[in-house]
Parts: structure tokens; C-alpha cells; sequence
């Protein structure tokens, strides 16, 4: 077993001369990524959602009628991924689209009242996704993880 050396950069060991994945800061987010998105999936799965879609309406219950460009960067998608996303919103009734009173090219995003009970009913179960995430931490450690995850990101 090789010795970790702390001083050195994360995922290599002995002073640096040796890669090893499991110490590896990309590898061990990756690796929290997947065991947080599959967690969060689950709940995601019974309403035929996709995390980028419970993105967009979580944020439009959170700040209201948005237009899709500002939609989109809230939400950190690219213009092409944000368009398909409010696309199937659209779609299945969830969001309607209403054009800008200030500006009649641009179109403002809102929640129908079918997607404001469906945004509600997800939120509901996020405090439990997010419960099991973090349940490995104490939960100092918790806040923590959240504060420096947030310096990151």
C-alpha cells in the first residue's frame, strides 16, 4: 500500500511521481456525480423527467417569468440545450410562452399551473434526494461540502 503524501497534488502519491485514481479530485467528483444523479434520478423517473427539465422549472417557480437566454444561463445550459428543454416543457403543458412586452421578438417563460403542482411535487422529494446525498457527513460537515462546492462551481 502506498502512502498518501498530503503536501502533494491530490492523486499522486510518494512525492508526486504516482498517479493513483482513487486520489484523483476529477475521479472522486465523477464518482459523487453518479451516485448523487442516480439518487436524484429515482425521483425524477416517476414524472418522466430529465434533470435538465426539473432545472428549468425549479428555476421558473424560484424567479418567475423569465425569457429562454436568461432561463438558460440560470440554469448553466447552452442556447441549443435550453431551447429543446423548454421545448418539451412547452410541449406537455408545463411552461407557456408569451411575448415580451417590452420587447415583442423576445419570448417570456412562465409555469402553467399544471407545471407549477408538478414543480412542487419534485421539490417535495428534493430534500430527501438531497438527505441521502449528503447522509455519509455529519452535518457540519455537510454545510461544509456545500459552501466549498460552491467556491468551485
Amino acid at each position: 500500500m502506498q502512502h498518501i503524501n498530503e503536501t502533494t497534488t491530490p492523486g499522486y502519491v510518494n512525492g508526486g511521481d504516482s498517479f493513483v485514481l482513487d486520489e484523483s479530485i476529477g475521479h472522486l467528483i465523477r464518482r459523487a456525480h453518479q451516485r448523487a444523479s442516480a439518487t436524484f434520478m429515482a425521483i425524477l423517473a416517476d414524472h418522466q423527467f430529465t434533470p435538465t427539465q426539473f432545472f428549468a422549472l425549479a428555476r421558473l417557480r424560484e424567479r418567475g417569468r423569465l425569457s429562454q437566454n436568461r432561463l438558460g444561463r440560470l440554469t448553466a445550459m447552452d442556447p441549443a440545450t435550453i431551447q429543446g428543454v423548454t421545448r418539451r416543457l412547452f410541449d406537455r403543458g408545463y411552461i407557456a410562452r408569451t411575448p415580451d412586452t417590452n420587447d415583442r421578438r423576445r419570448m417570456v417563460l412562465e409555469l402553467t399551473p399544471e407545471g407549477t403542482s408538478v414543480a412542487e411535487r419534485l421539490l417535495n422529494g428534493i430534500d430527501t434526494v438531497n438527505g441521502q446525498i449528503l447522509a455519509p457527513l455529519a452535518p457540519e460537515e455537510q454545510e461544509q461540502f456545500r459552501s466549498l462546492l460552491k467556491r468551485i462551481v
